[in-house]
């Protein structure tokens, strides 16, 4: 129980949570799902692409792979420079055959070398998806073009507090399901909750907050310095007796939103204050960004919230284009068209901003507060850690044009 790390993560409100972690049970968890979900063995050479500063990086860059005794790539920089062929160069050269990322990158890789895999000889038996949902079109390129139709995909949910995977398919046993992380990791035992703290059954296509039913080893001890924020934020909400010493009175809130289908199979919408309330209708903007990405224009996408005197808030979309591309208002209303016919006239956008390139942190992760500030016509904030920081004056420039 002694403590290994602190693994700090962003709080919607207030300052960032470090997250303290324990040795034995840590280690224990993370070795046991590397092993069990993504298939881990000495001989095998296995290539996380995070960073190491994120909780993917500790747990399957470092400790996971390595106490399996498997060889693990680290590699600095990006994968698309000095060229968009760089990370499968690494992969053949290195005999890669286990690879895992996140899918703002394979949007990335998509958008700027849709051709670059099938240049190189290498081979992924096994593909891990992690850190955001992945939509249904970028999890089927995932698979036909970077794993080349050979690799098992899981696609994993699981949080900074958690230590390793809490829901992901196991490789062979339980069948992919694009756009699903699957079902509960064996002894991991998820629920969805109404707002009430009524269950919300499966199959009914409610969306919910998705907590977990009982403690795991890789959970994380406390918030370094602040027991009670740690209770408050993670425990209490669904507790319904706050004497109790029961851990069944007191599930573990995630703070993300899921429907679970018929199946058992969760389906993670993003953080519950990624949902846009418009007219009194709830959209997840996972949902809207993943329709904007059936046009086959479109290579990423962001949905923020933009207020409005009527329906309270609307969805603003900004999207980037695939290589040969060019922005055109006909494109702009096949984008907002197709979110239309794919979740209805409630999820119109406000307006369809096709962009040059999103702003994006060093990590790769797309900058939504910036959007969100621009489309309120707010104070963008610090943009220091952006990795184009330039591109906000451009599209702020856009928005008052």
């Amino acid at each position: 129980e002694a403590p290994l790390f602190l693994m700090y993560t962003s709080g919607t409100t207030g300052k960032p949570k470090g997250c303290q972690h324990s040795t034995g049970g840590y280690l224990a968890y993370v070795t046991g799902t590397s092993k069990y979900i993504q298939d881990i063995h000495p001989e095998d050479v296995y290539w996380c692409m995070a960073d190491i500063g994120w909780i993917t990086g500790h747990s399957y860059i470092v400790y996971g792979p390595l106490a399996l005794c498997a060889s693990s790539v680290i590699y600095e920089g990006v994968p698309t420079y000095p060229d968009p062929g760089r990370a499968w160069r690494i992969a053949e050269e290195l005999d890669v055959n286990i690879f895992h990322t996140a899918p703002t990158t394979i949007r990335t890789l998509r958008k700027v070398g849709p051709d670059e895999p099938a240049k190189y000889n290498y081979h992924f038996k096994h593909m891990t998806t992690v850190g955001e949902p992945i939509e249904p079109e970028v999890w089927k390129w995932y698979y036909h073009v970077i794993g080349k139709g050979e690799a098992v995909i899981v696609d994993t949910w699981w949080q900074t507090e958690n230590g390793g995977f809490l829901c992901s398919t196991v490789p062979a046993i339980k069948p992919m399901k694009p756009g699903s992380a699957g079902p509960g990791m064996p002894g991991i035992y998820p629920i969805i909750y109404d707002d009430d703290g009524n269950i919300v059954p499966a199959g009914s296509g409610k969306a919910g907050n998705i907590c977990i039913q009982n403690p795991w080893p890789g959970q994380f001890q406390t918030i370094w310095g602040d027991r009670d924020r740690y209770v408050s934020t993670y425990f209490a909400k669904y507790c319904k007796d706050k004497n109790s010493k029961n851990w069944r009175d007191w599930p573990y809130l995630s703070g993300d939103a899921a429907v679970l289908a018929k199946d058992g199979y969760f389906r993670i919408l993003g953080r519950l204050d990624d949902v846009i309330n418009v007219s009194g209708h709830r959209l997840g903007t996972k949902e809207l960004e993943s329709a904007s990405l059936d046009v086959p224009e479109v290579a990423e996408a962001a949905v923020v919230p933009a207020a409005d005197e009527i329906k309270g808030m609307v969805p603003d979309l900004y999207v980037s284009l695939k290589p040969g591309y060019d922005p055109s208002p006909e494109l702009a209303a096949k984008i907002s068209q197709s979110l239309c016919d794919s979740i209805g006239k409630i999820a119109k956008p406000r307006k369809v901003w096709i962009v040059p390139d999103m702003p994006k942190t060093r990590s790769g992760k797309i900058m939504r507060r910036v959007l969100a500030a621009i489309s309120n016509d707010r104070d963008v904030g610090d943009t220091t850690t952006l990795a184009n920081p330039e591109i906000v004056a451009e599209i702020y420039k856009m928005s008052k044009e």
